[in-house]
């Protein structure tokens, strides 16, 4: 019998199987997919964000789940502690003007191939190509190649990531079977919207489109966007996903930086013989991909009449968020009240939870991965004092 099984070898798995590998404890982490870390790896494909150095106070505000189980993990493991731990295995780190916080390398390959040559030398058993599909009492069956085999253990942690990137083995299938465990519904977060564009916005498919920013209900948000084939992505959109699951509309300011007394000032101007283009151009500093959104979501003919509302408040019309699956996290999963201060299922003790399993939403930036390796390393302590215990 094992010490700890951890299911799931994400960040939050790993994270903790770092800190239980330091007790001399029996432990396996089992993953469905042929390596560790499939999401970790994709992550680092956009220079992998580990962290945002800012105040913890301000840090803490982008969670919008402030459960105490949530807010006492990243207490536990604050952004300056995910760069000491960047650094204590050989990476080196960087901040960018914004406070987000990167490796050097801009990637992730380096740091998960640190993280597992040291787990390997404390003895920490790696079982990959292992599907979960029922929990018996200390032992959970799996599905295998060669059929089904089950691990026993004194205590169980499942860090099986939330309801998106099915290839990359965060599937929601454990759904399915955990069936004693409450849940919040899963929805799509950090997610594009997708848009039916017309002919005339094909050109400018990749582009981006910055210095602008968005609101969605209550949400505002300032951030580039991408223009895709199927809609928009972008940091600029992905933070606006809670009021975009509510069903809010979506308006977009193309010159956040211009008060109503300059447009105002700025529309007096007359238009001449200049084209639109050119007065668009040289009167508001619009290029073309902004000019070619302003013509998309106007609801009237391009005048000076509509202007003053349709450059700061355009609407933005759209089919909705994009699929759950091309979303990089999902808000909803095991609901906190079920957990006990370190993440342990109440009705069945030396069963934890952590990671995006876990009932908690935030945006892009830093704090997803922070969170995970936070949840990680708070069950881990749950861990250790269970097995004390």
């Amino acid at each position: 019998m094992e010490d700890v099984l951890i299911v799931g070898g994400g960040p939050a798995g790993l994270m903790a199987a770092d800190y239980l590998s330091k007790l001399n404890l029996k432990i396996t982490i089992v993953d469905q997919m042929p390596t560790m870390g499939r999401k970790f790896l994709m992550a680092g494909k956009s220079g992998l964000n580990l962290t945002k150095d800012e105040p913890l106070d301000a840090f803490l505000k982008n969670f919008s789940n402030n459960n105490p189980q949530l807010i006492d993990a990243l207490k536990n493991f604050t952004s300056s502690d995910v760069a000491d731990w960047a650094n204590s295995l050989g990476i080196d780190l960087f901040t960018g003007s914004t406070g987000r916080v990167f490796p050097t390398q801009m990637k992730a390959s380096p740091l998960l191939r640190a993280w597992l040559t040291q787990l390997d030398k404390r003895g920490v058993k790696r079982r990959h190509k292992r599907q979960a599909i029922s929990l018996k009492n200390e032992s959970l069956i799996f599905k295998t190649e060669n059929g089904n085999e089950i691990i026993a253990a004194k205590s169980i942690l499942f860090s099986m990531g939330g309801a998106s990137w099915k290839r990359l083995g965060s599937d929601g299938n454990w759904l399915n079977w955990l069936t004693s465990v409450e849940n919040e519904k899963f929805s799509a977060s950090n997610v594009g919207l997708k848009i039916k564009w017309s002919p005339h916005i094909e050109k400018h498919f990749g582009q981006p489109v910055k210095a602008i920013s968005l609101k969605a209900g209550s949400i505002k948000s300032q951030g580039e966007i991408i223009i895709t084939e199927t809609g928009i992505e972008g940091g600029g959109i992905y933070s606006l996903s809670p009021a975009l699951n509510k069903g809010e509309e979506v308006f977009l300011d193309l010159l956040p930086d211009w008060s109503e007394k300059r447009l105002f000032e700025a529309l007096q101007k007359p238009i001449g013989k200049s084209s639109w283009s050119n007065y668009l151009r040289k009167v508001f500093n619009l290029n073309a991909v902004k000019q070619a959104l302003l013509r998309e979501f106007s609801l009237n003919s391009l005048s000076k009449e509509h202007l003053s509302i349709n450059l700061k408040h355009l609407l933005v019309k759209h089919a909705g968020p994009d699929d759950m699956d091309k979303a990089i996290s999902t808000a909803g999963g095991v609901c906190f009240d079920q957990l006990d201060s370190h993440l342990m299922l109440y009705k069945k003790p030396g069963i934890f939870f952590a990671g995006e399993m876990l009932n908690w939403d935030a945006p892009t930036g830093g704090y997803l991965i922070t969170a995970a390796l936070a949840t990680g390393l708070w069950s881990a302590k749950g861990i250790e004092k269970f097995l004390l215990r």
